[in-house]
């Protein structure tokens, strides 16, 4: 008869408890990557004004939240159907940043702010760069994760 502590760690790493690690673990991943570059851009805190802060530092922790949080919702509904290869897991990941960067930037962040919607400029041609970046690696660190053998 197998240990309670086996049987516990075996049942948190297959089923939604693997997807779950899958999408935390990549979001986090592609989070800061992306992070960095927003940093880089001085775009982090126009991320933080939207919890009324503009530190720079509050921009990349609510990045972060965020970055989770899309993670999550690639991999806990999908995981299992979508991301069975890394060619896959890239070629899903990079659609899912594109259709987040419309969500995001073009439509919900500006909607809590009272800006115009689906305004593309320059830096939304760079923010859609950036999304497609984090959505490659989401959907390759969440294969290597769902792909672990525990």
């Amino acid at each position: 008869m197998a240990s309670a502590s086996a049987v516990s760690h075996h049942t948190t790493n297959t089923g939604l408890g693997r997807r779950a690690v899958a999408g935390v673990v990549g979001g986090i991943a592609g989070g800061i990557v992306f992070g960095i570059l927003m940093a880089m851009m001085g775009m982090l805190p126009v991320i933080a004004s939207m919890v009324g802060s503009d530190s720079a530092v509050v921009g990349f922790g609510v990045h972060l939240m965020i970055s989770v949080g899309i993670g999550l919702g690639l991999t806990v509904p999908f995981a299992g159907r979508l991301l069975t290869s890394y060619g896959r897991g890239a070629l899903v990941g990079v659609a899912y940043g594109a259709i987040w960067w419309v969500l995001g930037p073009l439509l919900i962040m500006p909607a809590m702010m009272g800006m115009p919607l689906l305004a593309i400029d320059g830096g939304a041609w760079m923010s859609l760069m950036g999304h497609m970046i984090y959505g490659i690696i989401l959907g390759l660190v969440a294969v290597r994760v769902l792909q672990h053998r525990a």
